[in-house]
């Protein structure tokens, strides 16, 4: 039995979400609070397995309250997030912070949505219940190369003028936010790559996640859009809610394809079709990478880089929040190296150096 906390100021929602999760004979609410101070002590009294936690509240905020439940009472959370700008951003910041996941706030029982929005809460609540406390500390990496001191505008690829970007596709999903701001600030501005990252998460918060990570990263970090050629330089994080392929009109110049998605996809934005764009646009050259992640989207392309001769990393266990995706790949046998994640961005530059990809 999954035993759940749920926090937000709100009555209603208390009793929404609760009579959500417990539609589920697995999971059961053993408390509720309706502030943020409430929380780290009834952590303590009634040992959660996961919390779900209001990212708006009026006075102690969704990130405070998640501060002090990380430092003083580790437990897995599942924040619960408007669809505003704002929640979003706040929401990102959650994520990088130790939250597992977030939901969408349901929107009342007269939602056309809310069959979709409880099986989203349910699986997310129980994916997290599956995270070790030794997971939930935040890792520290500092950065090799700030920002400020190696800023590299990317610049347009012309016939001729310079050979085309070493491309970087990379796949990502639970625990990626944190992931990436640990990862990425790493992997220095100065080389001639491109990275192209997938990470599952719907409209509006790709477009906070991009933001954030282009203040801390020496690349330019951007949301991806239609058409737009492949710099080097640059790392392009696909839209939520659409798919972000590559295309090659010609060996020097690529673009970026966006393409909406369809009710039948399991995972949109995916991994496997961006992977399976740059395995027929450049064959065995470009770098493939599965990080954090419940599932399996990518581990197929993935192989299939890898038994062209390309070169692939999976992230080890040891660091992932949710070891599905990297443990797929490992186990299709499409992961050439198996690396915590504060190795990738080393293993990154070698293989850049030594002309590998």
């Amino acid at each position: 039995m999954i035993k759940v906390l749920v926090v937000d100021d709100s009555a209603l929602m208390r009793r929404e979400i609760s009579k959500m999760l417990e539609s589920d004979n697995s999971i059961q609410v053993v408390g509720t609070a309706r502030d943020g101070s409430e929380v780290v002590s009834k952590v303590k009294e009634l040992s959660p397995d996961v919390i779900t936690l209001d990212v708006e509240m009026p006075k102690m905020d969704g990130l405070e309250t998640l501060k002090q439940v990380m430092e003083q009472a580790p437990c897995p959370v599942v924040m619960v997030s408007s669809l505003t700008g704002e929640g979003a951003d706040t929401t990102i910041q959650a994520l990088e912070n130790g939250a597992i996941d977030f939901v969408h706030k349901p929107s009342g029982s007269i939602s056309l949505d809310i069959d979709k929005q409880k099986e989203q809460l349910i699986s997310k609540i129980k994916t997290a219940s599956q995270t070790t406390s030794g997971r939930l500390r935040r890792r520290t990496i500092s950065p090799r190369i700030k920002k400020t001191e190696t800023v590299v505008p990317p610049r347009r690829v012309m016939p001729g003028k310079m050979d085309p970007a070493h491309i970087v596709g990379i796949g990502i999903s639970t625990g990626g936010p944190r992931a990436l701001m640990e990862m990425l600030p790493n992997i220095a501005g100065d080389l001639n790559i491109s990275i192209l990252i997938v990470q599952h998460m719907p409209e509006k918060f790709t477009a906070s996640l991009a933001k954030r990570l282009d203040k801390v990263c020496p690349m330019q970090v951007k949301e991806a859009e239609d058409g737009e050629i492949v710099e080097r330089g640059c790392i392009y994080i696909a839209p939520g809610g659409k798919h972000m392929e590559l295309t090659a009109k010609n060996p020097r110049i690529r673009f970026i394809q966006i393409v909406e998605g369809s009710e039948s996809d399991i995972n949109c934005p995916s991994v496997d079709r961006l992977f399976a764009s740059l395995n027929h646009a450049l064959a065995k050259n470009w770098l493939g990478v599965i990080l954090t992640g419940m599932g399996g989207d990518g581990a197929e392309q993935l192989l299939q880089l890898k038994q062209k001769g390309g070169h692939t990393i999976a992230e080890a266990e040891e660091t992932c929040t949710v070891f599905g995706m990297p443990k797929r790949a490992i186990e299709k046998g499409a992961a050439e190296f198996v690396l915590p994640l504060e190795a990738i961005p080393e293993k990154i530059h070698n293989l850049y150096h030594q002309k590998l990809f």
